[in-house]
This record gives structure tokens, C-alpha cells and sequence, in this order.
């Protein structure tokens, strides 16, 4: 959580080309006009609101070396410090600010613009403080408060296996069919195996972008994200026209955590970007699952500092990541894992003795079989009798062998 900043507003008209006091279009234009995560912004807006706090920075734009400080109460000089530096990061972006041009290619992509108050707001994303998102630019399900409170975010590496791949897609495969929306960042690699194993489940998948909406990127994954848009949701923080850059991507990374109820690194290098988005989970008190790979395999040392840390708790099929993200008795895994059966499964103590000295190739009397297990002839010759009528043994003659 942010330090606040202040504890008092003032309000002004701000001198803009469109109706500051619209607050919708004041979020609109903050998305614009701070970095995603800014938390000096968010600490402004929050204290402020967002009309406000867009009237006060225009007053302050005015003359960057003399933020007007003084209409804030109870700013400490080091927070002054701080929004003096941010006035002068912000003010440039106030020449051409126009959220409603952004909007209309909102629209042209058929596209919601949501903001924090809507029905359809994520709750999730209120644990990011001062960090939180001013809009969410959104294309095709935007009802994100319904399929945010059963998700799962699925991430990895771009340079993935086969091995991380086939995993990521049948987790996603499971997860889908467990009621859960699969919530990546549409990259290649373990990002776009999540997306396409929830789209072969028929399920709802969320790509969050590091751009603008109207552009997908990486532009190789462009049919993949259509796919996406197709049943689920593509969505951004920052506005249409917007670059995708690493800051972009690793700040994209604390919304992947912030609207999921569980993240899940499927594969990761030690500098993996993934491990960033764990990062946010930890921060943010939600469960944070690895999938163990091969000890020799680099593509899974993150994965592994994860589980050696004790920042994630192992994960090796989708039952365990519900039981991670979803609602308490509901999604629990079983106590215990079925496991193949075998022939010797379900034998009672007598029975295991006679199967362990049953020979595999060549047959033995029944004397012989009674001696090597240590029972009684008469005993052996009735268990044999219902090991027959089980396939468990096959007479040969007068001879008795293992049976398939």
C-alpha cells in the first residue's frame, strides 16, 4: 500500500479540450496520463478523486517548479518531493489528452471502458492500493466481477518446453472444466498454451495486454488472441494507441495477479518475467502454486526457487490448483490420489504370500507353491481355486503359474 500523501482536497476547473468534471473521462484520461502502477498517482486520485485530482494537476502543469502544494493538507516535504517529480513525468502528456478520441476507437473495436465503482469491476484488483488500474479498457466479456471470482492465472516463460507447454494446456484444460476462467498474458510460450487449452475446453480464457487493446501483440499470436476475444476477454489498462514496453509488461503482471484468485508459474527460468507476477501474488495474500520440472532442466529453476523459498506450494495436476483458488470443502483435492491398481491390490495377507510365490514362467506343484509361501497345502489348493476364477493364476497340468 502506497504512503498517503495528503489528507485534504481542493477542486479546480481544469483547462482541458474535453469535460474534465465527467469522471469517466477523467479516468479515462489518467490511464493515459500516469504509467500503470504509478503509486503517486493513484495516491493523488485516491485522496482527490479523479475530477479533482486531473483539475489540480492542470494547475500544477502550469508551472512544474511550483506545485501548488499548499492546496493539499498535511503534505510532508518528502511527499512534496515525490509529487513534484511526478507533475513534471505527467505534465507533457496534457498537451494532447483526449480520452473521448480513445474511446470512439474503444468503440470502433466494440469495446467497454470500465472503470472502479461499475457492477462489472473486478474486486480483486481493490487489494493493489494506490497500484490499482484508473480504467480497464476491455473488449469482448466484460463482465469481469462474475468470471474474476472463480479464475486462475496460468503463466511462464516465452522460451517454453514441450514438457511446460503440455502442462500449461492441461491445466487450463481442467481448470475450464471445473468452473474456472484461465487468466494469462497472451505471450508466446506458456501464455498462449494456457489460452489455447481453455479455448479446446470450450471455457473462458483472459488475455491482459501490456498495449493498447486495438493492436494485439505479440502480432504472431494474433489469431490466437481473435480466438480469445471470440468467447472471452482481451483487455488493457492503458488506452487504445498504447505501446507495449517492459515496464508495461511487468506492471501488466500485478493485474494478472490482482484479478485472479490463484497464480500458477507452469515454467520459468530464474530471471523469468513470470516470477514477477508470484511476486504480486505473495504481496497480495493470494495462493501461488509451481509445477515441478526435470532437476536438470533451466527452463524450470524459477519454478523450483519458488517451491524451495516456500513462496508456492507444488502443483502436478488441476485438481491441486483448485483446491488452491476456489472455495473452501467445495474444490478440496482427495485425500488420496487414485493410483493404478494392482494385482496384488485388495489380496488379503494369506493371498499376497500365495501370489509372491507363484512362479512367472515356470509352473510348480501345489506342494511346491504351499512350501515357498509358507501355508498350509489345503489352504493353497482352495486359494488357487479362487485365484483361477480371478485370472490370478493358470494351471498348467499339475503345475500352477502367475496368471497375465
Amino acid at each position: 500500500m502506497a504512503e498517503a500523501l495528503f489528507t485534504l482536497a481542493s477542486t479546480g476547473t481544469p483547462g482541458l479540450r474535453f469535460d474534465g468534471d465527467d469522471p469517466r473521462l477523467a479516468a479515462a484520461a489518467w490511464s493515459r496520463i500516469a504509467e500503470p502502477g504509478d503509486p503517486v498517482a493513484g495516491a493523488l486520485v485516491g485522496h482527490l478523486g479523479v475530477v479533482e485530482a486531473l483539475a489540480w494537476l492542470v494547475d500544477a502543469a502550469r508551472d512544474p517548479s511550483q506545485v501548488p502544494v499548499a492546496d493539499l493538507a498535511g503534505v510532508r516535504p518528502a511527499s512534496a518531493e515525490r509529487l513534484a517529480q511526478a507533475v513534471a513525468r505527467w505534465a507533457p502528456r496534457l498537451g494532447s489528452l483526449d480520452p473521448r478520441r480513445e474511446l470512439r476507437v474503444l468503440e470502433r473495436c466494440e469495446g467497454t471502458l470500465l472503470v472502479p465503482g461499475d457492477e462489472r469491476w473486478p474486486d480483486g484488483l481493490a487489494g493493489l492500493g494506490a497500484a490499482a488500474p484508473f480504467a480497464l479498457w476491455v473488449r469482448g466479456n466484460a463482465d469481469l466481477s462474475t468470471w474474476a471470482r472463480r479464475s486462475v492465472a496460468l503463466v511462464g516463460a516465452r522460451a517454453s518446453t514441450a514438457y511446460g507447454e503440455r502442462v500449461a494446456a492441461n491445466l487450463a484444460c481442467g481448470l475450464v472444466d471445473r468452473g474456472f476462467a484461465v487468466v494469462s498474458g497472451g505471450a508466446y510460450g506458456i501464455d498462449a498454451a494456457a489460452h489455447s487449452g481453455a479455448l479446446a475446453a470450450e471455457g473462458v480464457t483472459c488475455a491482459v495486454m501490456a498495449g493498447g487493446v486495438d493492436r494485439f501483440y505479440p502480432q504472431g499470436n494474433d489469431d490466437l488472441l481473435r480466438q480469445v476475444l471470440a468467447t472471452g476477454t482481451v483487455l488493457s489498462e492503458v488506452p487504445p494507441g498504447s505501446a507495449p514496453f517492459r515496464q508495461r509488461f511487468l506492471a501488466r503482471n500485478r493485474l494478472i495477479a490482482a484479478l485472479t484468485g490463484a497464480t500458477v508459474v507452469v515454467e520459468a527460468a530464474h530471471r523469468s518475467g513470470a516470477l514477477s507476477t508470484a511476486r504480486h501474488a505473495v504481496q497480495l495474500h493470494r495462493p501461488v502454486g509451481a509445477v515441478p520440472g526435470p532437476v536438470t532442466s533451466m527452463a524450470s529453476a524459477g519454478c523450483h526457487a519458488l517451491l524451495r523459498d516456500g513462496a508456492a506450494v507444488c502443483v502436478t495436476g488441476a485438481e491441486d490448483v483448485a483446491e488452491l483458488a476456489g472455495a473452501m470443502g467445495d474444490d478440496a483435492a482427495a485425500a488420496e490420489r487414485s493410483a493404478p491398481v494392482g494385482p496384488r491390490d485388495g489380496l488379503d495377507p494369506d493371498e499376497r504370500m500365495l501370489w509372491d510365490a507363484l512362479p512367472v514362467r515356470s509352473g510348480a506343484t501345489t506342494d511346491s507353491v504351499a512350501a515357498s509361501a509358507g501355508l498350509a497345502p489345503r489352504r493353497v489348493m482352495t486359494l488357487l481355486g479362487s485365484f483361477e476364477r480371478r485370472g490370478l493364476a493358470r494351471r498348467d497340468g499339475a503345475r500352477w503359474v502367475r496368471g497375465s
